[in-house]
This record gives C-alpha cells, structure tokens and sequence, in this order.
C-alpha cells in the first residue's frame, strides 16, 4: 500500500512522487467559478487550500447524488480516456477509478507490469511522452516511491465524516498507529477544516519532522489543535474520529516480526473508545488486519470503513471531473 509514481512532463520525464496520483495531461480554460482546479494536478493536499478541498468534496456529494440517488447518467468524460498504471495490486483503488471513469463515460486503460515496464524496455522519458499522447491523465501505482502522502484516500474519509456529522468543523481525529502517508495527509489537511488532531504513534515510527513543522503552522493558522504522543489512550481520548491503518504495508513484509512488536497496545477496541467522545465512530482505509482494530469496533455501528471505502468512488471522480471538465456542482453546497 506504500508505492507510487508522480508524473511530471517539465522534462517529459517520470519521476517518483506521491501514493496515487492523478496527472492531467491536457489543460483547457479554467473554471468560470473562483475554484479553478482544471488541468491542476493532484499530488498532495498540501497544495490545496480549504476551498479547493472542499469543492473537490462538493462536487463528490453532488456526483453521488446525482448519479446513485436520481438515477441520472452523467457523461462527463466521454471521449476522455485514464491510464492506470499499476505494479502492485489495489481493491479499491482499482475498483473506484476503473468503474468511476467508465460510469462517466471515459474509457479507463488498466496497464499492469505485463503491459508497461517503467524504465526498463523504454526510457522513463519516452513512457511519458507516449502517455501524454494516448491519455487525458495518469492515475499510477508502482513499486518506487518517496511515500508521504494519501490525498485520494483522505477526500473519502472526509466525506464520510461530512455526510455522518454534518460539518466537518470542530471534529477531533483521533489517530492511532503507523505514522504513515495517511496520518501525513490528515496532517495536511484536517486544520483547514477546522479540524483538529490527536495522534499517537509507536516511538520510532512518528510522523516525518519536515510533516509535523507544516501541520504545526497549520493549526496555528487555524485556531486548531495538534496533538503527537505515543500513548494511544491519550491520543483517542475526547476524539470524535478513531483512525487506524495497517501497520505493515505492502514492502514492509521483512519488518513485519519488529512492526507487531513494536505496535503492541495499538489494538483499537472497546477500551479505546471509552475515553472517545460519546459521538465517536471508527475510520480504517483498508484491507484490515485485527491486531489493528478488534471485530467488535470494526463490525460496530460505529464503523464507518464500508461508506469509507464505497466514497472511494466518488471522490476520485469528482477529483477526474474537478481536472478535466468544466463541471460546476448543482446540488447545494454542503456545510463544512
């Protein structure tokens, strides 16, 4: 769950870059909106603002009602086509990209290491340069990575939480485990929403420094809270929103024996939500493992990783829609 690519056409070259990354290869006029996203690329939200992050998860509520509430068939990318370069398998990556492009009416290529060796038949450079040709953007995931951020995954966490509570204003996320490209992202992310972050993470496994600096500014601009320690209790208690994610991902199988060791007390159970707020619910982007988070909370009413995961889908195609089209929302803009 840790590789990626970033595709960068400065010098028609690729280059490695963040998780799952959406590169738009064909820019036309901006949106007639103050939100201008077409032919931006998404590599991280931390070059995003709150607004653009929220119309982003606007226009996936809009999508989503429009489409699975009313029924409407909504070709907004036909003619378009995505390349989907993939070197390591992906459930729900695949399943929400493929299924939402062609849902749009653009023609989704799923390219695995049987169609497309990055780097090795042909040069990094040439692969690009044939891509931008054939494709409107590039969605990837591949082997070699600089891993520090999960932007496509927070848009359907957040969206999650927007259509359970409400608002996303006030919130505390309660994050316990790996300090991984998921906390990064969140750390990137959640104050702009007025959001603010409880994490705990195993000593040795925090959050990069250069990460922690940045979000620490955040809140700061923000009026909200940032809160690291290495004590799940502390980091869950009063939280609106327990997280956790695998702690071994894929690559990291040969740390898996040092991984479990040092993760011992990070299970999220019923003891942990005690001391969360009496409105708490359960966040795992997935596949889960149970030494991460025990059957009672995860099959609870509280878990919300099954909407979690569906929103996947429709945030990824708003995220298509946002870089590729015109398209401005038409249902009403939610409170965020």
């Amino acid at each position: 769950m840790l590789f990626n690519l970033r595709i960068l056409l400065n010098n028609a070259a690729l280059r490695n870059g963040q998780r799952f990354v959406v590169r738009n290869f064909r820019c036309g006029q901006p949106l007639q909106n103050k939100v201008q996203l077409k032919g931006r690329d998404l590599l991280t939200l931390k070059n995003f603002t709150g607004e653009e992050i929220k119309y982003m998860l606007w226009l996936s509520a809009d999508l989503k009602f429009r489409i699975k509430q009313k029924g409407e068939y909504l070709p907004l990318l036909q003619g378009k086509s995505l390349g989907m370069i993939f070197e390591k398998r992906s459930t729900r990556t695949r399943l929400s990209t493929e299924t939402g492009f062609a849902l749009l009416g653009g023609h989704p290529c799923f390219l695995t290491t049987q169609d497309i060796h990055l780097g090795v038949n042909e040069s990094l450079t040439d692969t690009a340069r044939v891509l931008s040709s054939m494709t409107d953007a590039v969605l990837a995931r591949v082997y070699k990575q600089s891993d520090l951020y999960h932007p496509i995954q927070i848009l359907a966490d957040y969206l999650t939480l927007q259509e359970h509570y409400g608002s996303l204003k006030g919130l505390t996320l309660s994050w316990i485990g790996d300090g991984n490209n998921i906390l990064h992202s969140i750390m990137m992310s959640a104050a702009k929403f007025g959001m603010h972050i409880q994490a705990a993470t195993p000593k040795g496994y925090e959050p990069d420094p250069s990460i922690i600096k940045l979000a620490e500014q955040y809140a700061k601009e923000n009026s909200t809270k940032l809160s690291l320690t290495n004590d799940p209790l502390e980091a869950a208690r009063g939280g609106n929103v327990l997280i956790t994610d695998t702690w071994i991902s894929m690559g990291q199988e040969e740390e898996k024996k040092k991984r479990l060791q040092a993760f011992k007390g990070y299970q999220v159970t019923m003891k942990t939500a005690e001391v969360a707020a009496s409105d708490w619910t359960f966040l795992h982007c997935l596949p889960r493992k149970p030494e991460e988070v025990d059957d009672e909370v995860f099959y609870s009413p509280r878990s919300l990783v099954f909407p979690e995961a569906e929103n996947r889908k429709w945030t990824i195609m708003a995220v298509m829609v946002s870089l590729l089209t015109d398209y401005s929302p038409q249902l009403q803009k939610p409170k965020f």
